[in-house]
């Protein structure tokens, strides 16, 4: 057994698991402890997450993390999905179930805020990309409809900060998990209070801003007692999960300069950006709509944010719903019998954030763009996949717009970097060499940096040389491109 052990504890949108991380000098390698299930939970005519349901599973998985590893365990820390949040009243009271980020009440948002704000103001003071998702929009709506939560609240912590409270008391705002809520700005490095006052959202809720690395302290009394952890750290990872999962791109790191490789942290969504010193906000970077996030070592994340195999999940969750029993491999076939680059979505067209079937929201789109309709399950998830692959080559120029310089690389990483099918499309469609993996990329960079906290490991530059060390990749060089470049001109003709 390792004489030290590190904990992550990765929840995502669909679900959550405890990987611990054994560190030998040399090489990192990870095992499972515990996973668990998460997703919406409908509540009348709003989505929420089932918080307390998840702290449940989460003190399951310290416990047994504990029976497996004992008194090697050293340190704790929690990532998630950013932009949502909790509220905590008087006497540190949770004020209702935090709401999930695809609920319908910031529909319309974006006009309300437009009509105090400038979008061009908006964009200047926090340089993040445009959803309606976004904590900004959530609050918003909680203000405009007079919500008793928001009059009542003391303090606003995004999930993994309410996870660590939950965990030692402390009451922060993690770095790069606050910048996901524009309401952060990059160039003062602060909040843009002045911002929220002109929106009526009150600034009093709002925690001390802190760095990934910072210890929090032990566990609470309680929560030792329940877990058998009386001397566990908890320490802040990147506690948006793309920050760490770009932590752990195997990747050389270069200070001060833009690096020529990007990434796609790819799962329920896609994140493709780079990793630069400074944040990138120009009216260029506003007209494309992309967003400036925190990452570690005080680096931002310039990137955008595409829908991802969200598409494909909710088409294979339609259709074992009405029957089907398809697994991810089953999908992957049927969608290599189908007929290459018929069919063209744009991944980020409204119709495809929460449609009520995929399939046919699909389909339509095809039909009303006058194209030919999939009609097999098959085509649909070629359509789906090939229209990813060709997303991602028209954010790679505008990256290389942004930065001034070409990318040589792009390295997916996280769970679809699993899909070959995905992998080899985006190197056909991009022309570039295409790296694949980690896998469990998330995971990997959250312990990585309690490992550095912990005094276990120097940099962040060395963090990535073990990771290099640790973890195969798969290389994926382009083929046949002549046919993606026709088919590119036809996708820019449907995306915006």
């Amino acid at each position: 057994m390792a004489d030290k052990v590190f904990v992550a504890v990765d929840v995502g949108a669909s679900s959550g698991r405890h990987m611990a991380g054994l560190f030998d000098g040399g090489q990192l390698k990870l095992a499972e402890i515990y996973r668990f299930e998460n997703g919406p939970v409908y509540v009348g005519d709003h989505m929420h997450w089932n918080v307390l349901g998840l702290w449940k599973d989460i003190t399951i998985g310290l416990r047994a993390a504990g029976n497996d590893y004992g008194r090697a365990l050293t340190s704790v820390g929690v990532d998630t999905w950013g932009v949502d949040f909790g509220l905590l009243g008087r006497g540190d009271e949770l004020l209702g179930n935090p709401y999930h980020y695809r609920d319908a009440r910031t529909h319309g948002m974006f006009e309300a805020a437009f009509d105090l704000v400038p979008r061009e103001e908006i964009f200047a003071q926090t340089g993040l990309q445009f959803m309606e998702i976004n904590s900004l929009y959530q609050l918003l709506s909680m203000n405009l409809s007079n919500s008793p939560i928001l009059e009542m609240a003391e303090s606003l912590l995004f999930m993994p900060d309410l996870f660590h409270w939950l965990m030692t008391g402390e009451k922060v705002n993690e770095f790069t998990d606050a910048t996901t809520s524009q309401f952060y700005n990059p160039l003062r490095g602060n909040w843009a209070r002045q911002l929220l006052s002109k929106l009526g959202i009150p600034t009093n809720i709002l925690c001390d801003i802190v760095q990934p690395g910072t210890k929090l302290g032990k566990l609470r009394k309680q929560v030792a007692g329940e877990t058998g952890l009386p001397g566990i750290e908890v320490v802040l990872p990147g506690t948006h999960d793309t920050a760490s999962a770009v932590l752990a791109v195997p990747a050389d790191s270069v200070e001060d300069s833009v690096p020529n490789w990007c990434y796609i942290s790819s799962g329920t969504w896609s994140l493709m950006g780079v990793e630069s010193p400074e944040p990138i906000i120009n009216a260029r970077a506003s007209e494309l709509n992309f967003t400036n996030e925190g990452g570690v070592g005080n680096t931002t994340r310039v990137l955008k944010n595409i829908a991802g195999l969200w598409l494909v999940q909710e088409c294979r969750r339609v259709w074992n719903q009405e029957g089907a029993d398809h697994s991810w491999d089953d999908l992957v076939r049927l969608a290599e019998g189908a007929r290459p680059l018929v069919s063209l979505i744009d991944p980020d067209h409204a119709s495809f954030v929460a449609p009520a079937n995929m399939a046919s929201a699909i389909r339509n789109f095809c039909r009303d763009t006058g194209q030919t309709v999939p009609s097999s399950e098959g085509a649909v998830i070629r359509c789906a996949l090939e229209s990813l692959a060709l997303r991602y080559r028209q954010v790679l120029g505008w990256l290389e717009e942004l930065i001034g310089q070409r990318i040589e690389t792009i390295h997916i990483v996280g769970g679809g970097s699993q899909n070959e099918q995905l992998n080899q499309m985006t190197a056909d469609a991009c022309h570039r060499r295409v790296l694949a993996g980690p896998v469990e990329a998330t995971a990997t960079g959250n312990i990585l940096m309690q490992m550095i906290a912990m005094g276990e490991v120097g940099s962040i530059a060395q963090a990535r040389k073990i990771v290099q060390q640790s973890f195969p990749t798969e290389e994926y060089t382009p083929r046949d491109t002549t046919r993606w470049d026709e088919a590119f001109e036809r996708f820019e003709g449907l995306s915006h």
